[in-house]
């Protein structure tokens, strides 16, 4: 890193740096090599991932950036989380990524050598170790250097001032038509998952699970507070940064009417015993997978009967999805036989004159479930004639999430009915015969989480 102050990134009421305390700070300090063992968990599929890339695109540069830090406010940033595809390519994961890239080099027709272009480990001596406030060791924590790298990775690992000599080729960051067509690829590979990676999406549910658990022992403090929506995000992010890299995306704490709004995320509201609470949330683990789970709760413990009718509904929308999934079945399947099954129900209530058509769409608004992985709706970039039009696969790993949204003033619909909220959501693996639940430790029939709530505040 250069040493040179005026390109260090420095604070605006940092003191000059004098000679003899350059020198003083350039002296000294031992050797704290990292252990010789650091290879990443991952490092054992990513050589099969980037030869299923490579081989979409012989005798091209391939380019997959990690991803810049960007501002929250004035010189703090936000939180960095590496780009999924370069995490997915590397097996990196952590906040010391930002500005590095992954570039497939052409070697031969059919062959790519992987070379990964990062920042190593600050040297002491210069000034960037202790006064760069972005990237100094002394500011953000220690980095590998190039050989540690290499050792975690298995890549050939080079200096991030390379890149400036590098010439173009497809950029999953760029804007090209050939750009978007990387982005595309890289989303398509994603969809069918390794063994790995439905394990680290099972431990993501796992913790997940904790988390709601939490939630639940929780609610009496939530109830009491004035804000008691943020008073639930809280405990579950507490679980989420104890277990994991924090939650897969924000918390949405939804009491009463709140649940009517799809990404509720505010979470500014007081909780009453009298109404529901949805809440969706996910951990997402260090090595970036991300559980997404709802459940909806009586706060008072108990469903009304209004709130269990609703729940009820739900649920069997639920379970037709489930049944619709697997291999070779329409990705749109399972939300057609949820839809179906909720259409029907509202023409029972009195809500629709008939169950044909669309027009329980006003009531669901939304899909009834999305792939997941790295991102939450994971590989959105993928071309729809391979995910949104395209068949289930074994390995593949969705949620199913109908719900119903009735909004508090909505005039087609009875006064008990409006202002419920209900969604639950799991999350699944596709099989060779079907699919196998992941969250099937969190209770989902109105009976068993009412008996569920009541052991976790009992106890």
């Amino acid at each position: 890193m250069n040493s040179s102050a005026s390109q260090l990134n420095t604070g605006s009421h940092d003191l000059p740096v004098t000679g003899e305390l350059a020198a003083f700070m350039a002296s000294g300090w031992a050797a704290t090599p990292l252990p010789q063992d650091i290879r990443l968990p991952a490092a054992d599929f990513t050589t099969a991932r980037r030869a299923r890339l490579s081989a979409r695109f012989p005798g091209e540069r391939l380019i997959v950036p990690a991803g810049e830090l960007r501002v929250r406010s004035n010189d703090c940033d936000h939180r960095f989380r590496p780009h999924s595809a370069y995490a997915w390519l590397t097996g990196l994961t952590g906040e010391d990524q930002a500005g590095h890239v992954l570039v497939l080099e052409p070697d031969g027709p059919h062959h790519h050598q992987p070379v990964l272009y990062l920042r190593p480990r600050s040297p002491r001596r210069g000034e960037g170790f202790y006064r760069d406030r972005r990237y100094g060791e002394f500011w953000v924590g220690r980095r590998p250097d190039l050989a540690e790298a290499a050792r975690m990775t298995g890549l050939s690992c080079v200096h991030l001032d390379g890149l400036d000599r590098l010439p173009p080729g497809r950029n999953a960051a760029g804007d090209t038509a050939e750009d978007a067509e990387l982005r595309s690829v890289l989303s398509e590979l994603r969809l069918v998952k390794d063994a790995w990676e439905v394990g680290q999406l099972q431990l993501a549910v796992d913790h997940t699970t904790a988390g709601f658990q939490d939630v639940v022992r929780a609610l009496p403090q939530a109830l009491a507070h004035p804000r008691g929506e943020r008073w639930i995000e809280g405990v579950f992010g507490l679980r989420a940064r104890a277990e994991g890299n924090g939650t897969g995306y924000e918390t949405i704490a939804a009491s009463g009417a709140h649940a009517c709004v799809l990404h509720w995320i505010r979470n500014d509201g007081r909780l009453d015993p009298n109404q529901l609470l949805l809440l969706d949330a996910g951990v997402e683990t260090d090595t970036l997978y991300t559980a997404d789970i709802t459940r909806t709760l009586p706060l008072s413990g108990r469903f009304s009967p209004v709130q269990r009718q609703v729940y009820e509904l739900v649920l069997a929308a639920q379970e037709a999805g489930m049944a619709a999934l697997k291999p070779g079945a329409s990705f749109r399947d399972f939300h057609r036989a949820g839809m179906r099954v909720i259409a029907e129900g509202l023409t029972e209530w009195g809500v629709l004159q008939s169950p044909e058509g669309d027009l329980h769409r006003r009531y669901t608004l939304c899909s009834s479930g999305h792939m997941l992985g790295l991102d939450v709706h994971d590989c959105a970039q993928a071309r729809a004639d391979t995910y949104l039009d395209g068949v289930l696969e074994e390995g593949q790993v969705l949620t199913v999430e109908p719900g119903l949204y009735l909004q508090p003033d909505d005039r087609t619909l009875p006064a008990q009915l409006r202002g419920i909220g209900v969604r639950i959501e799991d999350d699944l693996v596709i099989t060779a015969d079907g699919a196998r639940l992941l969250s099937g430790a969190l209770p989902r029939t109105p009976d068993a989480i009412e008996e569920w709530m009541g052991e976790l505040l009992a106890g």
